[in-house]
């Protein structure tokens, strides 16, 4: 029909945007079935469109007659792509009125954008589905263990793994995904060659359908990846998240999704306890068989900064899945660290002070908040278990108080779950970053340091303070609860900075008692945690903060009379670098500094503000250091 003429072929394709028209709600999260086509014919449209595609997906010259102006002619895509009303498609930016739509060939856009919107309406949701549906087996085969019922026996669970086994057969042949993934690569290559003005026109979910089609392949099927190369999509991911990129890709979610693809197809499976993506997905064989995060040179500039700055926006998506993102970022992170060719871009991070200020204090902030759930639920975690074990006292409650006691279960085990892997990775994260000379001393800014010292303390009594290392859990592995090596990654960040004058007298300023730290050394000593240099620097630590506690209480005997003005207005703390708020109060530039990491506004009338906006108090300052050279002369006299 395409090849009898040109009116056939203009019925064929009205065809395809009636029925691509109809089932604009075939991507929701529960479609109405009477409202749109079944599964089985989404995906025969877009096998059929994908073999239309066929002549030019592998063809570089045929590829510059894919015009995106086709989404923008509403004569051309017949309504497809609207851009109102409440069947229109989102955008990635702000769409633009482009120049008109003239292509050279109109049938090979027709094709490629139908196709991409078939996959948006047929394999995408149903990958979408099909892991919601493993998702709910797993629950099931959970609550089957927990409640020591047959599992074969039962008909429910007996009807979920029928559905697994004949979706499977229609989502994972091998010619429809191997079509599909090399369909994706060219979207992402389409995208990343598309001019700035017309790429933010591009429909939103074409990223989207690129990213969760090639993850849902690599977590379900990942042996259909063995042979297909996915250069493209490394090279559109790494480009969205640039800084340059970084408002187009307004869509939190999504951006969390392009880190992710980073790590479940990109970083090489011995890397982390992942699964077993093959190597051809992740290594370029244009260089050498070196991986694409280690060898685009536009990685090794931008990629860095870009998942610093994820790092912080993953907060939008959502308490639980915030940990995972950012679990996967922080391996991202170790893997680029490990390397020459990303060194210079971390080194780069430096110099932008202000971000990376904020950057620290959200990784800080968020350990405190991991290590307190983890340290609540594992005994939570026990307590239910040893309850469970005990047959004879199972027995006796009813069916509610031990449905009660599985359910608080279940849920503890799901809070430790996300928030150790993060907890353990974050604490790595803290010990690399720290062995470079000039990101330790930014941790050392007055801005940091106490917040820095806040949270290892806190870490610290939690681990060794509450015997932290003597919780036990069954089969700790499954939480990835491993106490002594966060005991010696904890310990290793305090070595690192025990030859700093500052944080000893941060340690002693926060009231940080020396016998707990050489209850950490005693314990670092015992089970070997620590060698050589950052063991003897671990130990001089609890000494060097006793001495520096001596001449804390020495300073604040000396500033006990000092004139309220000399006073932080928001802390009543003595002040060391006085500023002007915008509000006229003057409070110290460290704790200015910290109040806006939170929130932009003026704490005294709540006007917005920035950092920019304070005035130093330079006559306050030259007074409050006359006053103190007169109180030290006195006292010396």
């Amino acid at each position: 029909l395409v090849k009898g003429g040109a009116a056939a072929r203009g019925k064929v394709m009205s065809w395809f945007i009636e029925c691509l028209k109809l089932n604009v709600g075939a991507t929701a999260l529960r479609p109405d079935q009477t409202k749109v086509s079944s599964t089985p014919l989404l995906l025969n449209m877009q096998v059929v469109l994908l073999k239309l595609c066929e002549p030019f997906v592998l063809d570089d010259k045929k590829h510059r007659l894919i015009d995106p102006g086709f989404v923008s002619s509403a004569k051309s895509h017949g309504g497809v792509f609207e851009t109102e009303g409440d069947d229109a498609i989102p955008r990635l930016g702000e769409s633009q009125a482009g120049a008109e739509y003239n292509p050279k060939n109109a049938f090979i856009p027709q094709c490629f954008f139908f196709a991409a919107r078939s996959i948006a309406l047929g394999l995408a949701p149903a990958l979408s589905h099909h892991e919601n549906l493993l998702r709910h087996i797993s629950h099931a085969h959970w609550e089957i263990n927990s409640q020591n019922r047959d599992m074969q026996s039962d008909p429910h669970f007996g009807i979920l793994v029928s559905r697994q086994r004949s979706n499977e057969v229609a989502l994972f042949q091998p010619e429809l995904v191997q079509d599909t993934l090399r369909f994706c690569n060219l979207i992402a290559k389409f995208l990343d060659d598309t001019p700035d003005e017309q790429l933010s026109g591009m429909p939103e979910h074409f990223v989207d359908n690129v990213c969760d089609i090639v993850m849902s392949i690599a977590k379900m099927k990942s042996k259909l990846l063995r042979g297909v190369e996915l250069r493209h999509v490394f090279k559109l991911v790494v480009k969205l998240l640039s800084p340059k990129y970084a408002n187009m890709v307004r869509n939190y979610n999504l951006r969390a999704m392009l880190g992710d693809v980073l790590y479940e197809l990109y970083l090489p499976s011995n890397t982390d306890d992942r699964r077993d993506v093959p190597p051809s997905v992740s290594c370029d064989p244009l260089a050498g068989g070196q991986t694409f995060l280690l060898s685009d040179k536009f990685a090794q500039e931008t990629l860095a900064p870009s998942l610093l700055l994820l790092y912080g926006e993953v907060e939008h998506t959502g308490y639980y899945d915030k940990m995972s993102h950012r679990a996967k970022i922080s391996s991202l992170l170790k893997y680029l660290w490990e390397s020459s060719e990303h060194r210079p871009a971390f080194r780069a991070i430096t110099q932008n002070k202000a971000s990376f200020i904020k950057f620290a204090n959200g990784i800080m902030n968020e350990t405190n908040t991991l290590i307190a759930t983890v340290m609540q639920k594992l005994p939570e975690i026990r307590e239910a278990q040893e309850k469970m074990a005990n047959t004879q006292e199972w027995g006796r409650l009813s069916e509610d108080e031990q449905n009660v006691i599985s359910s608080r279960l279940e849920d503890s085990e799901r809070d430790v779950k996300h928030a150790l892997p993060l907890c353990n990775k974050t604490l790595q994260m803290f010990g690399y970053l720290n062995t470079d000379k000039d990101i330790r001393n930014l941790f050392l800014l007055d801005e940091l340091c106490p917040r820095l010292v806040a949270m290892l303390l806190h870490v610290l009594t939690k681990l060794v303070g509450s015997k932290g290392l003597d919780l036990k859990v069954n089969n700790p592995e499954q939480y990835q609860f491993r106490p002594k090596e966060m005991l010696r990654d904890l310990c290793a960040i305090f070595a690192l900075f025990a030859s700093s004058t500052e944080f000893s007298m941060e340690c002693a300023k926060s009231g940080c008692d020396p016998a707990l730290l050489s209850l950490a050394v005693k314990t670092c000593k015992r089970l070997n945690l620590l060698a050589g240099e950052s063991m003897i620097a671990f130990e001089s630590l609890p000494d060097k903060v006793k001495s520096a506690s001596q001449l804390v209480a020495a300073d604040e005997a000396l500033l006990v009379d000092a004139p309220d003005e000399f006073h932080d207005e928001l802390l009543s703390t003595f002040m060391s670098d006085p500023v002007i708020l915008p509000s006229g109060h003057i409070v110290d530039r460290s704790t200015i500094t910290q109040h806006l990491l939170n929130d932009s506004i003026d704490p005294f009338n709540r006007a917005e503000m920035t950092i920019d906006d304070v005035k130093p108090a330079t006559e306050l300052k030259a007074k409050m250091a006359k006053w103190l050279e007169e109180k030290r002369a006195a006292q010396g006299s």
